[in-house]
């Protein structure tokens, strides 16, 4: 099985932390959350993984080399310049018929032998792990109809929103719609494939998943570390 984490960005909603580590290497008890990631796929069957890497790209391999430590097979991919979310996918000419993509800060306990089934059961050329966030808004909501006279009043409501856990599997099918050297994030790929009839799927989890790429989601993590590592499906 392959993976491909994507570890190029800039992390700016992290500084100051990221500008002493790219956001892969910021530390998650006493470990760098990639070192979590890894030892997750390689728990759940993953072979080869290729980190694509622009930003302080030699710190990540420094500390990952090429992944002797994992048992895995560990590859890079690198930007001159920023490619965007999925940009970085069409320099990849190895990549296998069904595989991996997800961010370099993803901490969730999702089995990914079971989101590889869903993918293949359903047969979306990509499928997006999703998951049911609640949004606090912490402002008065006020509803009002065109003349002006409120008819309702909603003091801090919560919204809840099925997003994207920043986890993927792709066909590589997918390729045809990026082009080389081209600019592309993920949710304007997404708009093109509907554009052009092919199916995307859905993947809902309710497990622990988070995202730690801001302040507050990091914080979160680095208190709940302890507590959950021990479900993470971690590979000594």
């Amino acid at each position: 099985m392959q993976a491909v984490i994507l570890a190029g960005g800039k992390g700016t909603r992290l500084l100051p932390f990221t500008n002493v580590f790219p956001k892969p290497l910021v530390p998650l008890g006493e470990k760098p959350i990639l070192d979590t990631i890894l030892r997750q796929l390689k728990h759940f069957g993953f072979t080869h993984v290729t980190l694509a890497v622009g930003y302080m790209a030699e710190m990540i391999q420094t500390y990952v080399n090429h992944g002797e430590r994992y048992g895995l097979d560990i590859t890079y991919s690198f930007e001159d310049e920023p490619l965007g979310t999925v940009g970085p996918l069409a320099q990849m000419d190895h990549l296998e018929q069904s595989f991996l993509v997800m961010n370099g800060d993803v901490i969730t306990n999702l089995d990914y032998s079971d989101l590889f089934q869903f993918h293949h059961k359903h047969k979306g050329l990509v499928t997006i792990g999703t998951y049911e966030k609640n949004f606090k808004i912490d402002l008065g909501i006020i509803d009002h109809e065109v003349n002006n006279h409120i008819t309702d009043y909603i003091e801090k409501p919560i919204r809840v929103y099925q997003v994207s856990m920043g986890v993927y599997v792709f066909e590589r099918e997918v390729l045809q719609y990026i082009e080389p050297h081209k600019y592309l994030d993920f949710p304007d790929l997404v708009k093109r494939l509907l554009a052009n009839g092919r199916s995307v799927v859905s993947y809902p989890f309710n497990g622990y998943w988070l995202d730690i790429g801001n302040h507050s989601d990091y914080e979160k993590a680095l208190e709940e570390y302890e507590n959950i590592k021990g479900n993470l499906h971690l590979d000594p």
